[in-house]
């Protein structure tokens, strides 16, 4: 069953809207909240966006298809974003050991220097209630997961929530990749293949 919720956009007007609609208009706004707190010196939102990924992302996943995919732009874009950042100082670029053609990047000093600032949302995320917090995080991820499903998206975690983690004798190890895996990487966000 639809709810309408009546919505006062100014003193002037009044709009009714469906619970969904009003939960997705909250989160847009959120968004743009959100990218206009991230103008920040010299990085534009998408490169911080770019930098808050490589930041989690463990040494698998930090390809500039990983980087595009994960925010849902193409890699074109993503590649243009990660040589801008690279130009300014805030990631390295990584060569394979295996594929000298393969480049990943890897944040700088500099660049995790910018993202200590924390923008308008985290800050207010800080005085929530706990309940509130926990209860917000939980429908945003099934929100998530379901609208990845729809879009035929894939979706990310961490490396130790992926079925080809392994942990023998206190070691991590990836079967899909046959690599060990540092308690660093294992923590870390990885582009779930599974």
């Amino acid at each position: 069953m639809k709810i309408g919720i009546a919505i006062v956009i100014s003193s002037r007007y009044l709009i009714i809207m469906t619970s969904e609609q009003n939960i997705r208009a909250l989160m847009n706004r959120l968004a743009r909240l959100d990218s206009a707190s991230s103008w920040s010196g010299d990085l534009n939102p998408v490169q911080r966006s770019a930098l808050e990924y490589l930041r989690d992302a463990n040494r698998f996943s930090r390809s500039p298809s990983h980087v595009a995919e994960f925010l849902g732009t193409t890699r074109g874009t993503m590649s243009q974003t990660l040589k801008a950042l690279l130009r300014k100082g805030f990631v390295a670029e990584v060569r394979s050991e295996i594929d000298k053609r393969s480049i990943s990047y890897a944040l700088t000093r500099t660049g995790l220097a910018m993202l200590k600032e924390d923008g308008v949302i985290a800050v207010a995320l800080t005085r929530l209630m706990d309940q509130d917090v926990v209860e917000l995080e939980s429908g945003l991820r099934q929100t998530l997961r379901q609208a990845l499903a729809l879009n035929g998206g894939k979706s990310f975690g961490q490396c130790k929530s992926c079925r080809y983690h392994e942990t023998a004798k206190g070691a991590a190890f990836c079967q899909l990749l046959s690599l060990p895996i540092s308690a660093k990487d294992s923590e870390r966000q990885r582009k779930n293949l599974c």
